[in-house]
């Protein structure tokens, strides 16, 4: 056969079938077909030594400019295919369906109940400073009286940090309670003073359903001339009704705080109703304890260079997970701290 009227027939057939492709995938094929190794235009180029020599020159142009026609037809059909696709889509769309509500984030548990109590402490004339998680030997014991080798380290299970650069090996420290911040700021400043330090903590503990090892601790402090223990119990029982209600009373006990004196626990009522329930739930006890306080000690007040004859104070610490617990019912405060969405998605 002519080559010639071959290339002709090449051309009619492949408009034919380009016609009938109504996808993508039959349109690889149609590629396949004509421009593969063993496609018709392939094969057809092969044939130019067989065309006379005067020929050849125009054969090659033809066939040339057919490969690059049948190249641009199947990139258009390509692209009407494609539009036509989306036209589909968007007939089949229907707008009145109810829309897809994206996942919205929320702050973590832990994160709501710090700023909480900080909102109320803020409210009542305190300010919210934080410090260094990594702390040395001298603010987080020393400077509130916990010299080194008193027993009183023990309630404390620290962990020490290496520090090749100090002759003292047990120098630095993972901060164990939040109080390094009461000598921090009284050292640089003059009373009257009111804050709160929200931060995370540390202790080389077991972990179980009431200890972990890293919790965060909120910690309060107020230094000024002639404050008492009455202004401490009216502080601390105003923030208990705003957090548990304005019906909850409160209890204080003497308690042991290097740091205090005199100390105390501090509880909140968890009576029983006229039907026998009682409001914290899974706590079968009548009083229930949230926090430690007590009056600066005058050990303490001299360290930062304070007359306690002249200034006198209160500070308190708490466990913000803990109230968040017996407020919310939370049996095991591994709960924060497990990344499960079951028990975060209840605090969105």
């Amino acid at each position: 056969m002519d080559v010639f009227i071959e290339l002709n027939q090449i051309q009619a057939e492949f408009q034919k079938d380009l016609d009938l492709a109504s996808d993508l995938a039959q349109l690889d094929q149609l590629k396949i077909r004509y421009m593969g190794r063993s496609g018709s235009v392939t094969n057809l180029l092969r044939k130019i030594s067989s065309v006379q020599k005067e020929d050849r020159p125009r054969f090659g142009a033809d066939a040339n400019k057919l490969k690059s026609e049948i190249s641009d037809f199947m990139s258009r059909k390509a692209n009407e295919i494609q539009v036509g696709s989306g036209r589909k889509t968007i007939e089949n769309l229907d707008v009145t369906l109810p829309g897809r509500l994206p996942v919205i984030g929320a702050l973590h548990p832990t994160t709501q109940i710090v700023r909480e109590i900080c909102d109320i402490f803020v409210s009542l004339g305190f300010s919210v400073i934080e410090g260094p998680e990594i702390e040395s030997d001298k603010y987080n014991f020393e400077m509130l009286n916990i010299p080194k080798g008193h027993p009183a380290r023990d309630m404390w299970s620290t962990m020490w940090i290496d520090n090749p650069n100090h002759s003292d090996t047990n120098s630095t420290l993972l901060r164990t309670h939040t109080s390094p911040m009461q000598a921090r700021f009284m050292e640089s400043t003059t009373p009257p003073i009111r804050i709160v330090v929200p931060g995370k903590c540390y202790r080389y503990e077991a972990t179980d359903s009431t200890h972990e090892w890293h919790f965060y601790q909120i910690e309060g402090l107020v230094v000024d001339k002639g404050i008492s223990f009455a202004n401490l119990k009216g502080t601390l029982y105003e923030f208990a009704k705003r957090v548990f209600g304005d019906d909850r009373q409160v209890r204080f006990r003497c308690d042991y705080f290097p740091f205090v004196e005199p100390g105390v626990d501090m509880s909140i009522s968890n009576f029983k109703d006229s039907e026998g329930n009682r409001p914290i739930k899974g706590k079968d006890e009548d009083w229930i304890e949230i926090l430690g306080a007590g009056m600066v000690h005058p050990e303490v007040l001299k360290s930062v260079g304070y007359d306690p004859d002249v200034y006198t104070g209160f500070a308190f610490g708490m466990g913000p997970e803990r109230i968040s617990m017996l407020r919310e019912g939370i049996d095991d405060i591994r709960n924060f701290y497990s990344n499960d969405l079951r028990f975060l998605g209840q605090f969105v």
